[in-house]
């Protein structure tokens, strides 16, 4: 490439491009709307949801940690009393539900230790094991072969008849 260059051939664009300046004197109509909206429409609804807000934070009300009230047992309901009835069942029901989740997350946590440790997973997760064996024993014992219809008055009953056979085998155990 020679060392005159041409520089009328290859210009150099402009640094600043010229901003028209448009001065009227009619104003301009979105700007006009702009502020219209601002002050009728937007001002007034959003101070109203501040002044909600800090209502709401003075006073925070946590639903996800909902308690319930702990209702009788089966067994300490009266004879024809069936809203205690009720809501001895309602109460059973919760109760499966909450266990079923501990034996869901136990096992959960079972299973990530045993990705997490791979080959070393007898060693090293055998307290998750154990843990999942004694959750599961606990269930089986309380719900185990009660099947669908399961409800509270059958598990009642279940745990009683296993009681009364502990008690015939320690008693056959002492003689």
């Amino acid at each position: 490439m020679p060392e005159d260059r041409d520089w009328e051939a290859y210009k150099v664009p402009p640094t600043r491009t010229p901003v028209s300046e448009r001065t009227t004197s009619v104003p301009n109509p979105i700007t006009f709307f702009q502020t219209v909206f601002n002050y009728v429409i937007d001002a007034p609804v959003t101070f109203v949801r501040e002044w909600i807000e800090r209502q709401q934070a003075k006073n925070k009300f946590y639903y996800y940690h909902q308690k319930f009230r702990r209702v009788p047992d089966l067994s300490e309901c009266l004879e024809g009393d069936y809203l205690c009835f009720f809501e001895a069942e309602a109460q059973w029901r919760r109760d499966r539900m909450v266990d079923q989740e501990i034996v869901e997350i136990v096992r959960e946590r079972l299973g990530a230790c045993k990705q997490r440790e791979g080959p070393n997973q007898f060693q090293n997760c055998a307290k998750e094991m154990e843990q999942l064996a004694q959750v599961t024993k606990a269930y089986q014992d309380r719900y185990g072969d009660l099947g669908v219809h399961g409800n509270a008055r059958t598990c009642l009953m279940k745990q009683k008849h296993r009681m009364m056979e502990e008690r015939k085998a320690q008693a056959n155990a002492s003689q």
